[in-house]
């Protein structure tokens, strides 16, 4: 394909710029809150391209009156979301491309070899907080629009390149961008998937249960009931369930996966004093939701099955748990198998590569959910670096990987959005 040589002269011979571009993207820390010096970047770097550029803050008290807003923070100040679209001549399909921006914190800063927002490039690899979750896959996004605008091609659809907030704490970003009415035929969000196409998303949502005991002097502890003891029976349970909701899930896109969607405990805390039994404890974690399983009905399966532990052990009978739903969730998406979105990039990933493309369904949520749930845009998930350096000390991203990943992407978007014209 003619059009797709001129392409990748384009990202070939501007590699080095690009590089540069990721690096300032790092250097700028963007936790929550903190996102206004990236944001500037990229709302820029939209501007001079011909984008019409779309920059506002999060309104906290009109998202939180959505059913599916939910947020780790009391107000958004800081936090701008920033939308770019550049308009096709017309009869095309549209393409939405979805990255957040912000970041998770660094954590221990002696656990990383270089300063985490240095954007240091050592063997191919950039590292800093965010190289990887997911500022590699933004640009290599930007990176495939740009090719195809330095190749002089114009699409027939439109392309809205969108760079949201607030995805790390459930989404209330991209929830605003559909709230202010962003809609297009397809979506693809280049989250870290190693370059595995991602079809189906799963959900997620956090519980704490509360397990509840009889306080007693620990040298009579006999006299009491130790709400730890009890907790252990609540922690199988829910092994149990986790069993049983897997099961089922025998896709050939979780094939190597062996728990699809897990349910973890991550926190535990009870007790009060080393001489007394301990009369409450509560557990924190996190409940997978599949693709096509609302969260209202993982939601009651989860509860019923707490709610019949007294089938196990009586002492549930007079102290049931009590179960409550906090903080973040994702909805979990996917697309049709044989939706045309799908098949072109399939089609253009063995075009640039040279081989059938790892297809899996994703181990964790996205934005992709709201897309799909709320605003009925298919979406798929598909982008550069891997999944476990996200969230990690010494995060990096192999450069090659976004390169790699830009021309498959602008291959998708000509064949989607189709060329119009190539200027001479």
């Amino acid at each position: 394909m003619a059009d797709m040589k001129s392409i990748q002269s384009f990202i070939e011979d501007n590699r080095e710029d690009y590089i540069a571009l990721l690096k300032r993207m790092v250097q700028e820390p963007s936790k929550a809150g903190e996102e206004a010096g990236v944001q500037s970047i990229v709302a820029d770097r939209l501007s001079s391209k011909g984008f019409e550029v779309d920059r506002w803050e999060l309104d906290y008290k009109l998202l939180s009156e959505h059913e599916a807003f939910c947020a780790s923070r009391a107000d958004f100040d800081g936090s701008e979301n920033v939308v770019g679209v550049l308009k096709g001549e017309g009869n095309g399909k549209s393409i939405l491309l979805n990255g957040h921006i912000d970041v998770v914190p660094e954590g221990e800063r002696e656990q990383w070899r270089f300063d985490p927002y240095s954007g240091k490039v050592e063997d191919g690899k950039l590292y800093g907080r965010g190289a990887t979750d997911m500022k590699g896959g933004n640009l290599a996004a930007l990176l495939a629009i740009e090719a195809i605008q330095g190749a002089g091609i114009k699409l027939k659809g439109d392309v809205i390149f969108q760079s949201v907030v607030e995805e790390e704490s459930g989404g209330s970003g991209t929830l605003a961008a559909i709230e202010r009415g962003y809609r297009a035929d397809a979506a693809l969000i280049p989250e870290p998937t190693n370059m595995r196409i991602f079809p189906k998303q799963q959900g997620s949502m956090w519980f704490k249960v509360h397990i509840y005991g009889k306080s007693a002097h620990g040298g009579t502890r006999y006299e009491g009931m130790s709400a730890i003891q009890k907790a252990a029976i609540v922690h199988e349970a829910i092994l149990d369930l986790e069993r049983e909701r897997n099961e089922p899930l025998d896709s050939p896109l979780y094939q190597g996966n062996p728990i699809p969607v897990p349910i973890n405990i991550g926190k535990i805390a009870g007790g009060n004093w080393p001489s007394s039994v301990p009369d409450q404890v509560t557990m924190e974690g996190r409940m997978g939701v599949a693709p096509g399983e609302s969260l209202n009905d993982a939601k009651r399966e989860f509860e019923a099955r707490l709610a019949k532990l007294y089938e196990a052990d009586e002492w549930f009978a007079e102290a049931p748990v009590e179960v409550e739903w906090f903080g973040a969730r994702w909805l979990p998406g996917e697309i049709d198998d044989d939706h045309p979105f799908l098949k072109t990039l399939k089609e253009s990933y063995q075009s640039q590569v040279g081989e059938q493309p790892v297809i899996k369904a994703s181990p964790w949520g996205t934005d992709g959910g709201l897309l799909t749930a709320l605003a009925g845009i298919p979406t798929v998930v598909f982008g550069p670096g891997e999944t476990n350096m996200a969230h990690f000390p010494n995060e990096y991203i192999e450069l090659e990987s976004i390169f790699e990943t830009a021309s498959i992407i602008a291959e998708t978007v000509l064949e989607w959005c189709e060329a119009a014209s190539v200027e001479e």
